[in-house]
């Protein structure tokens, strides 16, 4: 559906020890995600959430509880490869494992027509075809294959429904409410 990026969190503390205290945003979102390092020079190797068009040069994305401008990006087939300040070696890489990336809403490309972000979805009603409340989505998660929504069902329980058209026939953030299609078990 055209640019998506993951779940809202917030930033945890760096390790660096260069800052004086975590830096937060007023609305973070995540637009990706350190899966290791790359070479010996601290370049890092970054899961995108979405289609990645924010892990680019001259972004100022918060990594670890600071501000890092991006030095140079590029994308490859398993994700893509990212200079940013304050990381010079391959120990520097290492220990930012599994730490988000995460930009203010406020510094987003715009969505382009019929694009919206993931984050978006979070908290919208879950209906069934006949309009019927089936819950709320409570989060989203990435696999291989597609986005999946987390719907937290009236009854409390979590229902995994794969974001794809068969399954998520319509999206409306405007009224705040998605139909969903549920697999069968």
């Amino acid at each position: 559906m055209g640019s998506r990026e993951s779940r809202v969190t917030a930033p945890r503390s760096g390790s660096f020890g260069n800052e004086a205290a975590p830096f937060q945003h007023e609305n973070p979102v995540a637009i990706g995600v350190v899966v290791g390092p790359h070479g010996v020079r601290g370049t890092l190797r970054v899961r995108a959430f979405g289609s990645g068009k924010h892990l680019r040069k001259g972004m100022e994305p918060i990594v670890a509880g600071a501000r890092r401008r991006i030095l140079a990006a590029r994308e490859t087939p398993k994700g893509f490869l990212i200079d940013v300040e304050g990381v010079g070696s391959r120990a520097d890489a290492s220990s930012l494992k599994g730490e988000e990336l995460l930009l203010d809403r406020k510094d987003l490309d715009p969505p382009g027509e019929g694009e919206f972000y993931v984050a978006d979805m979070v908290g919208l009603a879950a209906m069934d075809d006949a309009g019927r409340a089936v819950g709320t989505v409570s989060d989203t998660f990435q696999t291989a294959a597609h986005e999946v929504l987390v719907v937290r069902e009236l009854d409390g329980r979590d229902l995994y429904v794969p974001f794809t058209l068969e399954h998520v026939p319509e999206l409306d953030l405007e009224s705040g409410r998605v139909v969903i299609r549920p697999p069968e078990s």
